[in-house]
């Protein structure tokens, strides 16, 4: 039996940064789906745009006018509604914005109310988050794949203070049997870094995802630091485990060049690539990610035609979730994969549109929390229920992080409950690893 909506209600909660965010909570007659949306730092220019109020309340990133259009725009709006019919809740909320960046109400707001709904949805088909989005995503595969975690060990760029131009370094446990195995492996290298930096009298100090942040370090150090904490550990480096970059590369590029802080000097996409095919050469380096500008889409071109062969080539900034930057990084083979953010497009059906001409066009799709995080786990669904080969969450450290990395645990036990699980580990096709 259908449920409708009946109300829509929201308020002002904090991120893991301490960033005013939006609750939502949308009601039908029987259920009621909450959500709570994240926030980015290394932000590309094409995002939806978060509505914010530009007063003196909490820096100026207080959101009462994005909960104002919830309750006084959206509820109205939406109220009546069929809750199972997301891409029509989706579509109405886009179509009353008008605007291609949702900047009118907010993509902060539409999306709190797009991932309610779906919450709500599922609970009316009396179904888990993740088995709702496969019936948007796939209705008729019925094989689940648990993602592989990408683990930001040492923050740096945006995340961190006086640290690498490069902005994440990440362990990624390719080589191993299931997904509590890839825990166990994330623990023990992120466990002997800590050691590592303690005996080298380095600050252990968090970064914004949960990595460690040690300032004044060169861009190729952290490599040596993963690559010694890796050999402490019973996990081989290499077979079982190899790293990835996320360079966010915009974020020092202008002038059409790449400056270097930590180098003091600046360097063009061609010695910038070259850098990568170096490091990739001796570190087993299997992603990077915005290895160059959203902006120098001739670079990426360049790139992906000289090492897009042996690397995962990782579009964030470039794609921003949205379907006619891929689109166009497809016909121009620009890259090899997409990052996927919820908030950078804004709603879910949008964001499910993208996974799926992503894999259609065999793209690599992977499902990656911001920085500024919340307690909601609606992003571990989202890679299981479209088979997303892995996922970023951060560190295996702080509760907005590890509360991800858990709930794919209890999705597991679900699995297995459920006879769907095939006790298989999905991996990348690009490299060794297959």
């Amino acid at each position: 039996m259908a449920e409708y909506i009946k109300n829509i209600h929201a308020r002002q909660v904090l991120d893991s940064r301490g960033n005013p965010t939006i609750y939502t909570c949308v009601e039908t007659d029987k259920n009621k789906g909450v959500s709570i949306v994240p926030s980015g730092a290394s932000t590309g220019s094409r995002e939806a745009l978060e509505l914010r109020d530009s007063t003196d309340l909490f820096n100026g990133k207080s959101v009462n006018k994005a909960i104002i259009n919830i309750k006084e725009t959206l509820s109205p709006l939406l109220n009546g509604l069929d809750i199972c019919n997301q891409e029509e809740i989706d579509n109405l909320m886009i179509h009353k914005d008008g605007t291609e960046s949702k900047s009118t109400i907010g993509a902060n707001a539409i999306l709190g109310v797009s991932m309610a709904a779906a919450r709500a949805g599922a609970k009316s088909k009396d179904l888990e988050l993740f088995e709702y989005i496969r019936q948007m995503y796939s209705p008729s595969s019925s094989s689940f794949l648990l993602p592989n975690p990408m683990f930001n060990v040492l923050n740096g760029g945006s995340h961190a203070f006086n640290s690498t131009d490069f902005q994440e370094f990440m362990v990624v446990p390719l080589g191993v049997n299931n997904y509590e195995e890839s825990l166990l492996c994330g623990f023990q290298i992120y466990n002997e870094l800590k050691k590592i930096l303690e005996k080298e009298k380095l600050p252990t100090t968090l970064g914004d995802e949960g990595g460690f942040a040690p300032p004044g370090l060169t861009n190729t150090e952290p490599l040596e630091l993963l690559t010694e904490a890796t050999e402490k550990t019973s996990f081989e480096l290499g077979k079982h485990v190899k790293f990835a970059l996320d360079v966010a590369a915009s974020e020092f590029y202008s002038e059409d060049k790449y400056k270097l802080r930590s180098e003091n000097r600046s360097i063009t996409s061609d010695e910038l690539i070259e850098i990568y095919e170096e490091l990739s050469i001796k570190y087993p380096i299997y992603s990077i990610e915005d290895g160059l500008s959203e902006d120098d889409w001739d670079g990426w071109k360049k790139m992906t035609n000289k090492i897009g062969d042996k690397l995962q080539l990782v579009g964030d900034d470039l794609y921003v979730t949205q379907k006619k930057y891929l689109e166009k990084g497809i016909k121009e083979k620009s890259g090899n994969s997409i990052l996927i953010k919820l908030n950078q497009v804004g709603t879910v059906s949008e964001t499910i549109e993208t996974i799926k001409i992503a894999q259609d066009n065999k793209f690599e799709t992977i499902i990656s929390h911001r920085s500024g995080e919340t307690e909601d786990t609606f992003i571990a669904d989202l890679a299981v229920g479209t088979n997303s080969a892995q996922i970023k969450s951060g560190a295996p450290a702080r509760g907005e992080r590890i509360n991800k990395y858990n709930r794919l645990l209890i999705i597991g036990d679900i699995l297995k409950s459920k006879g769907l699980d095939n006790n298989s580990h999905k991996t990348n096709s690009i490299g060794e690893f297959k």
